[in-house]
């Protein structure tokens, strides 16, 4: 678990690395202290120097991980508080709250009926939840957009400004849920998560 722990954390702080608003392409390095993302106190937050030799290519792929991994924490933060309140789905009343539902998904009849449906419905999230440009034509915007010429909610009906105001909320609502969801790692891993989450009702 502890293992596990850290490799979390240095991986979301490999992932701290800003987004791209205006491109640049150089073969030399892409400064990206001005790009969104980037902004106090922390600046261009990169501690492990991913982004220190980076091109365009190499920038573009770290941040679709980012924004990625963001979207996937803001849904575990969202679930993890969801089930510590007490809410279940009728029948899964006994299912245990936090990460004790990974042990009881591995070892009970109905956890191993279930199982496969969770990764049944992964498989297809991850399909569709992707860059599909080779099939569709369409090319993304930015990183992260995966709209494929589809879905498209009114965005394109934005301003610029707009756009990128709401871009940098996704960007740091991600961030702060992939160190949410590290931190309730940390403390079920300690046993105080009761602690932090005094209202609890596993």
């Amino acid at each position: 678990m502890k293992l596990a722990i850290l490799a979390t954390l240095a991986v979301s702080a490999a992932a701290f690395a800003p987004a791209p608003a205006g491109r640049q392409s150089t073969a030399a390095s892409l400064d990206i202290s001005g790009e969104l993302g980037a902004q106090m106190p922390l600046g261009a937050f990169d501690p492990l120097k991913i982004m220190e030799d980076a091109d365009q290519s190499k920038f573009d792929t770290w941040r679709e991980i980012e924004i990625k991994h963001g979207r996937v924490a803001m849904l575990a933060v969202t679930g993890y508080l969801t089930t510590y309140a007490g809410v279940r789905f009728p029948g899964a009343e006994d299912v245990p709250a936090g990460f004790a539902a990974v042990n009881w998904l591995c070892t009970t009849k109905d956890g191993l009926f279930i199982l496969p449906q969770m990764m049944l419905f992964f498989i297809i999230a991850e399909i569709v939840n992707r860059d599909a440009g080779e099939v569709t034509g369409v090319t993304p915007a930015f990183p992260g957009d995966y709209r494929n010429g589809k879905l498209d909610f009114g965005w394109d009906k934005f301003d610029e400004k707009t756009k990128m105001r709401k871009r940098a909320i996704e960007l740091n609502n991600g961030r702060a849920a992939q160190m949410g969801i590290l931190g309730l790692m940390v403390h079920e891993s300690m046993g105080n998560v009761a602690a932090i989450l005094p209202l609890a009702n596993n």
